[in-house]
């Protein structure tokens, strides 16, 4: 069976995190966490910008 990207029915706000832990077999909290550091450490905006984009472009499941 092929995996593929969806967005996760356990979400925070639309699943996107979740999407890429659930494909990757990470535990969500930790890709959670990665991704506010790295956020924060570029200035926040740059991440918002990928969040969204990836939020239009990953399907539901």
């Amino acid at each position: 069976m092929n995996k593929r990207l969806t967005r996760s029915d356990q979400r925070i706000f639309s699943g996107v995190l979740g999407g890429i832990a659930e494909y990757f077999d990470w535990d969500p909290a930790w890709v959670r966490l990665g991704y506010v550091v790295l956020s924060v450490a570029t200035g926040g905006l740059g991440g918002l910008l990928v969040y969204i984009g990836a939020a239009v472009v990953i399907p539901e499941k």
